[in-house]
């Protein structure tokens, strides 16, 4: 291996010894071979560095944190101690297909876009299914804040970047590091204050590269984050989004999270927030009907059923034939 990697791979970790090796083993078998794998343990955590230590390969480094600090704060800390020009970001849940290094490279190598931001469709795994996000690519024209919220159908995933699909300079996020007190959405938080920078633009692989483990039978934080912090930080990020933008993210992802209360309060409080700051359409108010009216696990099933693509035995998910990845540059909100 050359004295300097191609890419830098980023994995935060706590309290997942099991996940966390299996994510490095996929990170380890891609066909680029040229890279680090820097895994920063979020605090104490003896069970997941011994385990670590037990892949014998050189490329492997483990860093301990002294106090846990959030994935953000993890992923931030490798990022400071990558030494490849090139960062990839895992999370330890997740899987790399054995390409996905060299589908991103050679994408970012062909375009001309300055400082792009590559990232990548993706195989969602549930127990019931496996769907293949996001649905549709990005049109050149599209503001970025509209191609990431904006729905074309009842269901999430039209248009969607997800942190284990990232590759992109380590000066990017460098420049541009994650938020710590976020903790939910922040990899969109990232991409719409990466793209405002000039020269930078999103890139999305047509094909799946990743595998994204969801609806598994173990803590998560994106099942108890309040909905009050995620609605803060939008109203915080205004200026990142378009009065379209806006209203579809509060009228779906924050009202995802708000349903299950209940609450009238936040019913009101959400649609008023929608309607006040962004320009909601009729799907917008559809999706909101169907979230506070449909429990959570039943819009799931139809979901499932609706867009479902079973995996083949004994072999990787095909994607659909796809048009060419076309970069989206960043665009400063209405």
């Amino acid at each position: 291996m050359a004295s300097v990697p191609e890419v830098s791979v980023i994995v935060p970790t706590r309290s997942r010894p099991a996940l966390v090796c299996r994510a490095v083993r996929g990170a380890l078998a891609q066909t680029v071979t040229n890279i680090e794998v820097i895994v920063v343990v979020d605090g104490p955590d003896q069970e997941t560095i011994g385990a670590l230590s037990a892949i014998r390969d050189h490329r492997v480094r483990a860093v301990e944190l002294p106090a846990p600090g959030g994935a953000p704060t993890a992923r931030n800390h490798g990022v400071r101690l990558a030494r490849a020009a090139w960062t990839a970001l895992l999370d330890d849940d997740d899987e790399w297909l054995p390409e996905k290094l060299a589908v991103q490279l050679k994408l970012a190598a062909a375009t001309s876009v300055p400082t792009p931001i590559v990232a990548s469709r993706l195989i969602n795994r549930t127990p019931r299914a496996d769907l293949v996000v996001p649905r549709r690519l990005p049109d050149p024209d599209q503001p970025i804040s509209e191609y990431l919220t904006v729905r074309h159908g009842l269901f999430h995933g039209d248009g969607f970047v997800q942190t284990s699909t990232i590759l992109t300079p380590t000066e990017l996020l460098r420049r541009v590091p994650f938020i710590p007190e976020l903790r939910r959405l922040q990899e969109l938080d990232w991409t719409l204050r990466a793209v405002q920078h000039d020269g930078v633009a999103l890139i999305v692989a047509p094909e799946p590269l990743v595998i994204w483990n969801t609806d598994e039978d173990r803590p998560r934080i994106t099942f108890d984050s309040p909905w009050e912090e995620s609605l803060g930080w939008l109203q915080r990020s205004r200026p990142l989004f378009t009065r379209r933008a806006y209203a579809a993210i509060t009228m779906s992802v924050i009202s995802s999270m708000a349903a299950p209360t209940r609450s009238v309060t936040a019913f009101r409080t959400l649609l008023r927030e929608a309607r006040r700051h962004g320009q909601p359409g009729a799907l917008d108010y559809l999706t909101f009907l169907q979230i506070w009216l449909t429990p959570a696990q039943l819009r799931r099933r139809v979901r499932d059923l609706m867009l479902k693509r079973r995996r083949p035995a004994g072999g990787t998910l095909a994607d659909r034939p796809a048009a060419p990845a076309e970069p989206l540059a960043g665009r400063r909100a209405d």
